[in-house]
């Protein structure tokens, strides 16, 4: 199981480098306009990602 877990931490690092590494302007137009969203509206942005891979997760696995 340990290795499933590195293995998943390490596809998320490398997902998480695509956009900083294609487009650094559109990662740091996007990280602003991050900033400025509520605190709701980023929490709801957050669980509708963290719905989303469990989902994901679900269908694949």
């Amino acid at each position: 199981m340990s290795d499933e877990l590195l293995a998943a931490f390490a596809l998320f690092l490398v997902f998480e480098g695509l956009l900083p590494f294609a487009s650094p302007s559109m990662f740091r137009q996007t990280m602003m306009q991050m900033s400025e969203m509520s605190d709701n509206a980023l929490r709801l942005t957050g669980l509708g990602g963290m719905l989303l891979g469990v989902v994901l997760l679900t269908v694949f696995l």
